[in-house]
């Protein structure tokens, strides 16, 4: 077999230590998802040095910035699946079409996108609350943020592509980079200077852009002359639509998965909400401290769809299996970790955040029984990640709707009905374990029935 034509093949995944290439995708990635994570805070805190009202007015955009950062979510493991799986398999020139034809693809879906969401910015917002000097805010916003959608959408799409390669670095470097201009420019777009008139809402938008449209420069120019994956040819409709329905079939359902969580969270924050204001504070204020605590293991399903999907490629499915179990010893072992900190620095974390003694206990809480749980979570997103890469992105919308459905949102329930705050807590750290189970059996499951086909 010829070796595999990558644009640079120390990046073959393939070979090699699965050490080494763990560590060189998931480190880069959790700098760049750190990035990523600055970008929303800058503006919250800028934001809300305007006033109530801008804040609040930012706050209604989250439904609609969150639906289009998850099609681009999906368009990526889409990309990174279709794109990984043909480098495995030595077909450069399979490569350099469905690479072309992903980021062709993030084009049209997202003008489209942009344009229903233009012409629907006011009933839309109305439809969810919005009105007076709030929806005025919220307009001035989304009209530019909707001019910046391409520059959000396909650099996400482009950043996998590269990731698919083999290099996280550069992506990471992009993303950061991006972070630093939206940093950077919020302040002299929101409050004015040095010429620059004070736009307020609007700037924060306006600096989102430019941000975005650096790295989308960046990320094109890395895969026109680096990486040398953009043809610059149209292939025949049916070879187009083709790898398009590939890189959907993958990428629906991988968004479909990520909008699980935030919508799973929604209904358990109103469940928690009988027990008063004090409780949703403190449920909020701990699954935030949680979201940066799942960092690593969000780094290392970054890391697996380039691996799982190369391997994948070239039939090494043992390297896969080698790969998870890996992956799901870092999350055992940063669970445990987690817990550690939790049990000694919970209660200073928690004052931390608030000066409320109740809500600082209640976060205290939370922290102690779900903090060790996330070795489930990690199992969780690392499997599913894994499915996406190989094709079975099926399997991976069910590993989170198993979660989600049959056990976040109704063993929650059921503890807010019969019991206290406290009982909610130990059925979210109880939905991790059992989900994390489930997942790490549905993905071997996945890999024994395909060596089982090919030994037949």
């Amino acid at each position: 077999m010829a070796e595999v034509e990558t644009p640079n093949n120390s990046r073959d995944l393939t070979r090699g230590s699965i050490n080494g290439h763990l560590f060189n995708l998931t480190v880069p990635m959790m700098w760049g998802i750190v990035a990523s994570l600055s970008i929303s805070l800058a503006d919250a805190y800028f934001l809300g040095r305007l006033g109530t009202v801008p804040l609040a007015a930012i706050s209604f955009t989250f439904p609609v910035v969150f639906t289009f950062t998850t099609l681009a979510i999906g368009l990526g493991a889409g990309a990174t699946s279709v794109v990984s799986r043909a480098i495995g398999q030595n077909d450069r020139a399979q490569v350099r079409r469905l690479a072309t034809d992903a980021i062709i693809l993030s084009m049209i879906i997202v003008i489209l996108f942009c344009v229903v969401g233009f012409l629907t910015i006011d009933p839309l917002f109305r439809l969810l609350g919005a009105e007076g000097e709030v929806l005025e805010h919220i307009r001035s916003y989304m009209r530019v943020w909707y001019y910046g959608m391409p520059f959000l959408v396909v650099p996400m799409v482009a950043n996998n592509l590269i990731r698919a390669t083999g290099d996280a670095v550069v992506p990471s470097v992009i993303m950061s980079v991006s972070a630093v201009v939206n940093v950077a420019l919020d302040p002299l777009f929101i409050f004015g200077g040095y010429s620059v008139p004070a736009l307020g809402v609007e700037g924060a938008a306006w600096a989102s852009l430019c941000a975005r449209a650096v790295a989308f420069v960046f990320s094109i120019a890395i895969l026109i002359w680096r990486e040398q994956l953009i043809v610059f040819v149209l292939p025949p409709i049916a070879i187009l639509v083709a790898s398009w329905k590939r890189v959907l079939s993958v990428g629906i359902p991988a968004a479909a998965g990520n909008m699980m969580n935030p919508i799973g969270v929604a209904l358990v924050t109103s469940f928690i909400a009988g027990y008063g204001a004090d409780s949703v504070a403190a449920f909020g204020a701990a699954t935030r401290i949680e979201a940066f605590a799942a960092i690593p293991m969000l780094a290392l399903s970054a890391a697996i769809g380039p691996i799982a999907g190369q391997n994948w490629g070239a039939d090494q499915i043992p390297r896969i299996r080698r790969t998870l179990k890996l992956a799901f010893g870092f999350s055992i072992a940063w669970a445990l970790v987690m817990g550690t900190a939790a049990y000694f620095g919970g209660a200073w974390l928690a004052h931390a955040f608030t000066s409320d003694a109740e809500v600082a206990e209640k976060i205290t809480t939370y922290l102690l029984i779900v903090s060790t749980s996330l070795m489930g979570y990690g199992v969780i997103v690392v499997a599913a990640a894994c499915c996406n890469a190989i094709g079975h992105a099926v399997r991976g919308v069910l590993i989170f709707g198993i979660r989600m459905l049959f056990l976040y949102v109704p063993l929650c329930w059921l503890a807010s009905l019969w019991f206290d705050l406290t009982a909610v807590f130990w059925a979210i750290s109880l939905t991790n374990m059992l989900a994390g189970v489930v997942a790490y059996f549905v993905v071997l499951r996945v890999l024994d029935r395909h060596e089982s086909e090919v030994a037949s």
